[in-house]
């Protein structure tokens, strides 16, 4: 009877955590996102840290509005009814959203340390932060023109369809003119957030402990969960610890990532610039593991996607 219970209460924990589906796991990131930073906020006594964490879970929220995934709360489906959901994907999202936190105090970092637009760090920031703008400004732009039987299957058929994947060449000639137009926009002004940054006395000595402390956070809830527990979990349910499914690739390259970026810091003396573009490099990989991934390849995690 015991058993039972304790059975019927992992069963409930289940059913009501909120990563069924895409919309559901977006929602629990930025949640953790959030939560993350609140505790970085009071341990530093400095409220301004959330003007680079609270853009990222702003984000997120966007890319839920424009992306066309379905919010319609449905049951578990047979793939996710284990035991092992709660400790694989909580820790692994958890750990998502520390480095999501690394890589905004990492952000920060390069402008505020950047004394000329020539220098190849700040020369890198610009044209991700421009590729990010430019991807949200273009899938509004798809979205807005799609019908509603269609924004539910946006990013599977409609992603990038009217700027640079549009069947005009003028269109995609036009796309790219104004991408670039956008990124050197982004460089060229950039540096203006410098001044904003010194008046949130935001200095370089705290984003850079930021960075890294949200990295030595997150890299041993992502290895344990994502890895060790995704490895356990797989094995009970396909017979196999390791199938080389395009998650499990983009979660190993991730893993590697963080893990030159601690071992760069540690071994090599690393500081500055060089680990802050690891931790926006590994923050890019986190993106395509997590929505790249489910959204554009298939394999054994597709459920994953809208």
């Amino acid at each position: 009877m015991e058993a039972q219970t304790t059975s019927g209460v992992v069963e409930g924990i289940l059913r009501g955590a909120p990563l069924r589906n895409l919309y559901e796991s977006l929602i629990f990131f930025v949640w953790c996102t959030i939560m993350i930073h609140l505790i970085i906020e009071f341990k530093y006594k400095n409220r301004s840290l959330g003007a680079f964490v609270t853009p990222i879970a702003a984000l997120a929220l966007l890319f839920i509005d424009v992306s066309g995934v379905s919010k319609e709360i449905e049951p578990l489906i047979p793939a996710l009814q284990s035991n092992w959901l709660l400790f694989h994907v909580f820790l692994s999202f958890i750990g998502y959203a520390a480095f999501a936190v690394s890589f905004g105090a990492a952000s920060a970092y390069i402008v505020t340390v950047t004394e000329s637009k020539t220098e190849k760090t700040y020369i890198f920031w610009s044209i991700i932060s421009g590729i990010f703008l430019l991807v949200l400004v273009g899938m509004c732009i798809d979205y807005l023109g799609l019908s509603s039987p269609q924004r539910g299957e946006y990013v599977q058929n409609h992603f990038l369809k009217s700027t640079i994947r549009s069947s005009s060449q003028a269109s995609v000639i036009a796309s790219w003119i104004v991408s670039f137009i956008v990124i050197v926009g982004i460089w060229h002004f950039g540096l203006g957030l410098k001044k904003v940054f010194a008046s949130l006395n935001l200095t370089p000595v705290m984003l850079d402990e930021i960075a890294y402390k949200s990295i030595a956070i997150g890299f041993p809830l992502f290895t344990i969960g994502g890895l060790i527990m995704g490895a356990i979990w797989a094995n009970s349910a396909w017979g196999k610890y390791w199938t080389w499914d395009p998650k499990e690739t983009w979660s190993l390259i991730t893993w590697f990532v963080y893990a030159l970026y601690l071992h760069a810091r540690f071994v090599g003396g690393w500081r500055g610039k060089r680990v802050a573009i690891l931790s926006v490099v590994g923050f890019i990989a986190v993106i395509f593991t997590y929505l790249g991934v489910n959204l554009i390849l298939s394999g054994l995690h597709a459920y994953g996607g809208g």
